[in-house]
């Protein structure tokens, strides 16, 4: 594997959704999730992820050996995947050291807890970036990722709306005579949302995240909503990324600091609802930006 970064890094993302969904909430009728005090609509770091793990797979899933097969050498598997079975993911780690597994328990050397759960992180991406539980009945142990990511936030108030839709087709023959079936659909007309992660150099090292990882992490946030279209998520896109380099392993700034720097300016008149991105203007003070702390921006213009 290549080495790890040596650099922290802490991110704010900006991504909107037009007549859309962005993450419902399966226990509010799958209602846009939202902030019950501020009506600021919430997309949890977990959705995010999920949509980063699909797009790296997407991307190298070519990579990807047959997952009956144990082998080292390969880089961007996804643990965390529809349909996985994560026992059968970890007992790749000691078929790749001709180990037999007991249950729920580590290797009793040390040497061996070690080797299982680095050919974890070598092997799935996701592990490497974000870390995981790997204490299941095949126990690998568990790893802290260097990447963190907050819930995303909406700039203003959202409101999310419900309609009525409908299927001119039934399930069941004994239906027929009602030629239809009703349904719901929920969104937002239309949302700015921004979220803030950070990247440790310290852990990534424990975990072996390089800087290839990152170049493929900062990739995945700017296109995972192209190859992701539904009809509920509406038109989703990313929209800008600043990621602050420090120079040094621990930081050179406080993250909070750093993302003060950058906000949002309104450019429609007050109590106006926002319906584009063009109703907003992101403004980033570099003068406040410290030294050793270097402003990345995506996409470049």
């Amino acid at each position: 594997m290549a080495e790890p970064i040596k650099n922290r890094y802490d991110f704010v993302f900006f991504f909107d959704v037009k007549n859309g969904n962005p993450n419902g909430d399966p226990d509010a009728g799958n209602m846009p999730r939202i902030d019950p005090d501020t009506s600021r609509g919430i997309v949890s770091d977990v959705c995010l992820k999920r949509k980063i793990r699909n797009y790296v797979d997407l991307v190298k899933g070519e990579e990807i050996d047959d997952p009956d097969v144990a082998e080292g050498e390969l880089g961007y598997k996804i643990y965390v995947q529809e349909a996985a079975v994560l026992n059968d993911r970890n007992r790749k780690a000691y078929v790749h050291y001709d180990m037999k597994p007991a249950s729920k328990k580590l290797p009793k050397a040390k040497e061996d807890q070690l080797k299982v759960t680095k050919f974890m992180c070598d092997n799935f991406f996701d592990i490497r970036a974000f870390g995981a539980v790997m204490t299941t009945d095949v126990n690998c142990g568990q790893v802290r990722g260097p990447i963190q990511l907050c819930f995303a936030e909406s700039v203003d108030p959202v409101l999310p709306l419900e309609m009525s839709i409908t299927r001119m087709a039934v399930t069941n023959g004994k239906d027929a005579e009602k030629e239809k079936t009703m349904g719901r659909k929920q969104y937002v007309p239309y949302g700015l949302y921004r979220a803030e992660g950070f990247i440790s150099a310290a852990l990534a090292e424990k975990t072996g995240f390089s800087q290839e990882d990152l170049d493929l992490f900062f990739e995945a946030l700017m296109n995972m909503f192209e190859n992701d279209r539904s009809a509920a998520r509406g038109l989703m896109a990313s929209r800008k990324l600043f990621a602050f380099k420090h120079e040094s392993k621990l930081g050179n700034a406080p993250a909070h600091k750093l993302f003060d720097a950058v906000s949002v300016k309104r450019l429609i008149e007050d109590g106006a609802e926002a319906r584009a991105f063009s109703d907003y203007e992101i403004v980033v003070d570099r003068a406040v930006i410290p030294e050793g702390v270097e402003l990345l921006e995506l996409p470049v213009e």
